[in-house]
């Protein structure tokens, strides 16, 4: 990242971020020596002032980019330096620019330009006399251009010697950094989105209907339609351009160059206006306002793409239960997979409840032994085909017991893709590839962070545009969302896949496989110092990932807790002071003892920081928190619901699956989930649905419409009134 932050930078990054100065310095200096996000974040709450991780990595965004801009302001001065055109009021503007786009627009008269109209005119000699037109003086253009006519350099008319100067100024007026910066502005405030069909019948679905006639002002649309109408064009369906205010930006180009109407000059002028925003900035105004539109559209998908993930991953895990995970299928047959209360796979089977072998009797039989002999308490079926008739079967067979047994749909967007990936192969080579899918349902259910790391995260169905947007930029944003969340949550060292260890604060592919091949080789680690001996693992790395890293039962306690080694020696001071020892932590009688404690005091006594404290004591009462535990459960079913049993204002509990712009998806245990309107999510306006609800959230809705033919469901999760 390199050098110090510069005031102006600071200053600058201050307003936009509304940190301190102080917080910023602390921040980049704290990743300048190589400390990661998650353990900024985590562990050095004193010096940061308890800045999250967003807060960490907005700024370390922002100084990239502003480091890039002190860059390439320096690489502009040298090349206009050595072309002798610098001048001390370019230099000051160039130093002044905040944006990349304003520094090019500052910087794009001294571009080496390809071969173009006025450069030709310029080797025509011309120039002279597209300054003598600017003056604007009381001769005539046609008799000054006599003296430019030159047979040599083919200017054979005085026509062609105004044409050629008219080619000049239109190039110099599309270079004036400031003019484009206002045709710029007010093409964006006043100007329009069109769209219109094209090849309209290749639209089959009619998915593009809406834009086949369509026109918005540019400052209004929202990100959605801006990916929508990228898609129809590119997919072929539509031609989408700008329609700007034309005569508006014409009269405002013309007060600026003519400043002396009624010259012999003026009409010249004005043909060299018209052709300068025709043929050269209006393109490149229109390439340069979609593009932004699209940048600001992506980043915004890509954050509600991100947003859904991170709420995905931190669902609340089922822990402790046993499960029959179920893959439903038609022909090949629904495949089984029992897990034990760790993950581990007990028992597969395959079974053929569906058409077009119905063997339903056979395959209930099957299903209520193996709940007899593994103590079966939930089965778990994906929702992908055959969904429906696999859950009817399972509904019925689960209404013959004796003892109580739930279901749940689970989301299994993605597990195919996990089922026949490598990572799944090197788990279970002994496995089909749909046996691994009914593992990776019933594990989904009891831990869907372990289980959801394993897939590429684009394709676990909480999108609407992410395979349009930059998939660097996307790819970018998901690795820094799924290690947050990691972090946030720990990881069992002893029990965790490659697939999750690798996120871990620190850990990279190479040394999470050399945790697993060690674990292989000498069993359970005992206490998190063994990890010292792993390949690769030197003392830098050890710091960063280790306080995210827990052994249960070890032979360290403080080792089952988020408290970082580096504070064991303040923790074990606070124990023996209150009378207690590293083997009492989570006790009753310390986290009595903890409560009544006075941070500033013990603070100030036992030298550790007051946001550290804090952390230290949350680990002594909870060792064991997981923060997913606060939020709700999956819904658990014991009967099936279709379509047909739906009636408006229906009272149901759901489970949101997807968040977008306009609204929320939500699954209420029919085959189609129901679409929840941003603005039938709550009485009050709501501007962004993420500040209503998230993904994997258990709402409750009442049904508002229905449209069995469409297959369309509308909810609405204000309660109607009463009476």
């Amino acid at each position: 990242m390199g050098q110090p932050v510069n005031e102006q930078a600071l200053r600058m990054m201050e307003q936009e971020l509304n940190v301190k100065g102080k917080q910023i310095n602390q921040v980049i200096a704290l990743l300048e020596e190589g400390n990661t996000v998650p353990f900024i974040a985590r562990y050095r709450k004193e010096l940061t002032g308890g800045l999250d991780e967003v807060q960490i990595k907005d700024i370390m965004d922002r100084w990239t980019y502003l480091q890039n801009l002190a860059s390439r302001k320096e690489e502009v001065i040298r090349l206009i330096d050595e072309q002798g055109k610098l001048t001390e009021e370019l230099t000051a503007a160039i130093h002044k620019a905040q944006k990349l786009q304003d520094l090019e627009d500052l910087y794009r008269p001294y571009k080496q330009k390809r071969r173009t109209k006025a450069t030709v005119a310029k080797e025509k000699g011309l120039e002279p006399l597209a300054l003598w037109l600017l003056e604007q003086h009381k001769d005539h253009p046609l008799e000054v251009a006599k003296d430019y006519i030159n047979e040599e350099k083919e200017v054979l008319t005085e026509e062609d010697a105004l044409q050629g100067a008219k080619d000049i100024i239109a190039e110099m007026l599309s270079d004036d950094a400031d003019m484009r910066k206002w045709i710029r502005e007010d093409t964006f405030s006043k100007g329009e989105i069109k769209s219109e069909g094209k090849n309209t019948e290749a639209d089959e679905k009619k998915v593009f209907e809406m834009y086949y006639e369509y026109q918005e002002p540019i400052r209004k649309i929202v990100p959605h339609r801006v990916l929508a109408v990228n898609r129809g064009e590119k997919e072929g369906m539509l031609k989408v351009g700008i329609s700007a205010p034309v005569d508006f930006i014409h009269s405002k180009m013309e007060r600026k160059t003519i400043k002396r109407p009624g010259s012999p000059a003026e009409s010249f002028l004005r043909e060299a206006i018209e052709d300068a925003y025709k043929r050269l900035i209006a393109p490149s105004i229109e390439r340069e306002i979609r593009a932004s539109l699209t940048e600001q559209a992506e980043e915004r998908a890509i954050h509600i793409f991100s947003e859904n993930v991170r709420s995905l991953l931190l669902q609340a895990p089922l822990k402790g239960k046993i499960v029959l995970g179920v893959d439903p299928a038609y022909r090949t047959g629904c495949k089984l997979g029992v897990v034990d209360e760790t993950g581990k796979v007990l028992h597969i089977q395959t079974i053929y409840p569906t058409p077009p072998r119905s063997e339903v009797e056979k395959s209930a039989a099957v299903v209520k032994k193996l709940i007899d002999q593994y103590r079966i308490e939930i089965v778990a079926i994906g929702n992908g085909t055959a969904s429906r008739e696999t859950e009817q079967f399972i509904a019925e067979t689960l209404k013959d017991l004796d003892q109580s047994v739930a279901y749940v749909i689970v989301n299994e967007a993605g597990a195919s893709v996990y089922s026949a990936s490598t990572v799944a192969r090197e788990e279970f080579p002994d496995l089909q590839v749909e046996e691994r899918s009914a593992v990776s349902i019933a594990r989904r259910l009891q831990d869907p962070l372990a289980e959801l790391v394993k897939i590429d995260p684009k394709s676990i169905g909480v999108g609407q545009y992410q395979h349009d947007v930059s998939q660097k930029r996307l790819g970018e944003e998901i690795s820094f969302v799924v290690e947050t969340a990691v972090n946030q949550v720990g990881v069992n060292v002893n029990t965790a896949s490659a697939s999750l260890l690798q996120y871990v604060s620190g850990l990279s592919k190479t040394v999470a496989q050399n945790i697993i091949l060690k674990r292989n080789d000498v069993g359970k680690f005992k206490n998190r110092t063994e990890l010292k001996k792993i390949p690769r693992l030197g003392a830098k790395t050890y710091e960063q990932c280790i306080g995210f890293l827990r052994i249960m039962e070890g032979d360290q306690p403080l080792d089952q807790t988020g408290i970082h080694p580096e504070s064991y020696p303040g923790t074990k001071a606070l124990l023996k002071e209150l009378g207690f020892t590293p083997s009492d932590i989570g006790s009753e009688a310390l986290a009595e003892k903890l409560k009544s404690l006075s941070l500033e005091e013990t603070s100030n006594k036992l030298g550790i920081g007051v946001p550290t404290l804090k952390d230290i004591i949350e680990g002594l009462t909870k060792p064991g928190r997981d923060p997913r535990d606060e939020f709700s459960g999956p819904v658990l079913k014991t009967d099936v619901l279709k379509m047909e049993d739906l009636a408006q204002g229906m009272e149901l509990q759901g489970t949101v699956r997807n968040v977008v712009d306009f609204g929320a998806f939500v699954d209420i245990g029919v085959k189609q989930d129901g679409l929840v309107h941003i603005s039938k999510l709550t009485d009050r306006f709501v501007k962004n649905p993420m500040d209503v609800v998230s993904v994997g959230q258990v709402v409750t809705v009442w049904v508002d419409s229905v449209d069995v033919a469409k297959q369309r469901i509308a909810l609405t999760m204000i309660a109607p009134k009463k009476g």
